[in-house]
């Protein structure tokens, strides 16, 4: 595993850990610190630039990790979960209401996690240069 696909694995590891601790703490933050309402966080854009940030840093890191130990599974769990966070943005609370918009944000973000988990410990194990 080279340097660059070391970053991007911690990197989208994060960043699924920020979309999924935002889906599930601000509600709480926003009801027990009122003065969070002003912060953007609670915005749908905030939503779209996490996912802007976490798609590319994950494809790459997952496709640099999985080309070099050809374990595809781990791909396909990663990119399962931005399926299903890049789908949950797309819908919205609209469609899916406030509660299931953070049960699949959370699922999604929780897939790309172990994804990502799975790749660095594939790289560890397998024979690549860290």
């Amino acid at each position: 595993m080279n340097a660059m696909s070391l970053f991007f694995d911690k990197a989208s590891i994060g960043l699924s850990a920020v979309c999924a601790i935002h889906c599930l703490l601000l509600p709480v933050a926003l009801v027990l610190l009122p003065s969070l309402a002003l912060l953007p966080v609670g915005d749908e854009r905030f939503h779209v630039l996490l996912l802007v940030m976490v798609l590319p840093a994950s494809v790459i890191a997952l496709t640099l990790g999985c080309r070099r130990h050809q374990q595809w599974r781990i791909f396909l769990c990663g990119v399962l979960g931005l399926v299903v966070m890049l789908a949950t943005v797309v819908a919205g609370h609209d469609l899916l209401g406030e509660f299931w918009e953070k049960v699949f944000t959370v699922f999604g973000a929780g897939l790309v996690a172990i994804g990502h988990v799975m790749n660095f410990r594939q790289c560890k194990t397998a024979d690549c240069d860290h």
